[in-house]
């Protein structure tokens, strides 16, 4: 029986049995006289049971043939009528089960599926063959998002899982309903994260498809987020383990979820041995506000001669935003008072560590290292009292000297990043900025220097500054900002962030929304920068662009022509590899 005859089952109206006593001969050929009932796959127990309840054989022989109409036998003669038509036989068999999956879609009834099993009393043969085909199985996960209470579906969904294909039901609800699929799925999930790079842009989908899955209900909120947190205990791999818990918390957050309590609860211990710091912090982070009661409280802690809790309990991504945006974040006041106190804990949170001394078996103590401290402290201090005068181009350059030194801590960077942002994203900024290049984004030219892990955040600045609309100037003055802009792309792209920033601006190629002197800009300047050897992604994104006479603009008699030259450099280097 082909999966076309198969999935026709699913559709059909069958009715049930008793499981004992005598069988109705009238209801049982009532079945026989349904259209190719003889291709349903219960048709021989069904005619077991009507010779064993003393049907005669010449009805059912005149019922199932005279009701045999052949429908999916039709459908294979004019599928290979196509095929020998010219058609493609892949392009015939997408038409044939598309249209199929569509009729499923439509007419599906959970209760008649369900009957499958109330029918056959095992797990169906032709369901096992079904879901080793990626079509069916798309069309078994369509269904299980819309009939999540289907007995059958959720059946095949654990079947699916059984057979290895848990990387594929990520998305799917049901598997939240399966502690055993569940398992699997987020484990395949958090090993495809694993061995992406932070950088790429298929790790930061695996990472939302993992948090839409975690995100799901609260038990599998918590069931996730306690399993990460105890591998987040290992020496080895655990910072990427805690690095996964965090960006799922950040997903809750940006969905209104309120995961607070369970956030704490992963506190353990801590929640006993510092509880006025613990219920600070909770205070702040389910409100999402900060106040200067929690921190004076959280201050004293962390300031005080006894032992401060773990460093871990204020390294809450949730509330590190929190204390950047009111120290750099314009527009954002704090109380005088207690400045003092905030920037202390940021600068506690970022700069300082704990280890565990002592040999391994005896007891061992833990031992915090500050020696950094002091200096992050005055270089935040430093270049908040900078930000916050909301000086101009022409007073900042006579701090730059003061921004670059302190530039070089990491926590400084991110700083600068959130208050570059709130500034140049003012609607009038570049309408009253005189510089070709504005000194604001010449400091995030230096952050890039000085911090890869930033790279990320500044190219999604430069991204939003790119695409924002600019219609108060004039068009040569916008095609002007949009290759100042550019130009900190390819700072970015020569400090190490290649691949993010050629995707970008091959999609910018392939939408046909960007001008195309300025594609030609980039490629240009990026030839000029660039020398081999070349990477073979590099060379599959970026030689279409300059290959694209209608970008590169180029002519064949020129001499010292640098797109040829590439040309013949990526060809020789892609044949190589």
């Amino acid at each position: 029986m082909n999966k076309e005859e198969d999935e026709e089952m699913w559709t059909e109206d069958m009715d049930g049995f008793p499981a004992t006593g005598e069988f109705s001969l009238q209801a049982i050929a009532k079945n026989f006289s349904k259209q190719d009932y003889i291709m349903e796959p219960s048709i021989f127990l069904q005619l077991k049971r009507y010779f064993q309840a003393g049907g005669e054989p010449e009805l059912v022989i005149d019922q199932l043939s005279q009701n045999y109409t052949a429908t999916a036998q039709m459908a294979n003669l004019l599928a290979d009528w196509l095929v020998v038509a010219g058609m493609d036989g892949i392009e015939v068999q997408a038409i044939v089960e598309n249209h199929l999956k569509d009729m499923i879609l439509k007419i599906f009834d959970p209760k008649k599926a369900d009957t499958i099993f109330t029918e056959e009393g095992e797990t169906p043969s032709w369901l096992t063959m079904l879901i080793e085909h990626k079509t069916w199985r798309d069309l078994i996960y369509r269904l299980a998002e819309e009939y999540p209470d289907c007995l059958m579906l959720n059946f095949t969904i654990k079947l699916i899982s059984d057979a290895g294909y848990q990387s594929e039901i990520t998305s799917i609800s049901t598997a939240a309903q399966q502690l055993e699929v569940f398992s699997r799925v987020l484990k395949t999930s958090i090993t495809k994260i694993l061995s992406k790079n932070p950088s790429d842009e298929e790790w930061h989908t695996a990472i939302e498809e993992l948090a839409k899955m975690v995100c799901f209900g609260q038990h599998t909120y918590i069931y996730s987020q306690i399993l990460v947190h105890v591998l987040s205990q290992e020496t080895k791999g655990g910072h990427n383990m805690k690095r996964i818990a965090q960006e799922v918390q950040q997903y809750a957050l940006k969905n209104g979820l309120n995961v607070t309590p369970m956030t704490m609860a992963l506190y353990g211990n801590t929640q006993i041995e510092h509880p006025q710091a613990c219920e600070a912090l909770s205070s702040m982070l389910s409100r999402n506000c900060l106040n200067p009661a929690d921190i004076n409280v959280l201050n004293r802690c962390y300031s005080s001669t006894t032992p401060p809790p773990p460093i871990d309990l204020i390294r809450n991504p949730q509330f590190l935003d929190l204390l950047v945006d009111s120290l750099f974040k314009a527009g954002v006041k704090i109380n005088q008072e207690h400045k003092s106190k905030y920037i202390y804990l940021l600068a506690y949170a970022s700069s300082v560590s704990e280890t565990m001394s002592g040999k391994k078996g005896s007891n061992k103590q833990k031992v915090i290292h500050k020696e950094e401290l002091k200096s992050t402290v005055q270089a935040i201090e430093q270049v908040h009292s900078i930000c916050n005068l909301n000086k101009g181009s022409t007073e900042l350059i006579a701090e730059i000297q003061a921004l670059y030194n302190c530039i070089k801590f990491p926590v400084v960077g991110v700083g600068l990043i959130r208050w570059i942002e709130a500034t140049v994203t003012e609607p009038s900024f570049f309408k009253l900025c005189t510089e070709s290049t504005p000194i604001h984004l010449a400091i995030l030219d230096e952050i890039a220097n000085v911090h890869p892990s930033l790279h990320d955040s500044i190219l999604k600045l430069l991204i939003r500054l790119f695409e924002s609309k600019q219609d108060e100037l004039e068009i040569l003055v916008q095609l002007e900002l949009k290759k100042m802009l550019l130009d900190r792309m390819i700072n970015l792209l020569t400090r190490g962030c290649v691949m993010p920033v050629v995707k970008y601006i091959k999609q910018c190629c392939a939408k046909g929304d960007t001008d195309v002197s300025l594609i030609r800009y980039f490629v240009t300047e990026v030839l000029e920068t660039i020398t081999q050897p070349y990477s073979p992604e590099f060379v599959t994104l970026f030689l279409p662009m300059v290959e694209n006479e209608d970008i590169t603009n180029r002519m064949n008699d020129e001499e010292n022509d640098p797109f040829a030259e590439f040309i013949v450099q990526a060809r020789a280097n892609m044949f190589n590899n």
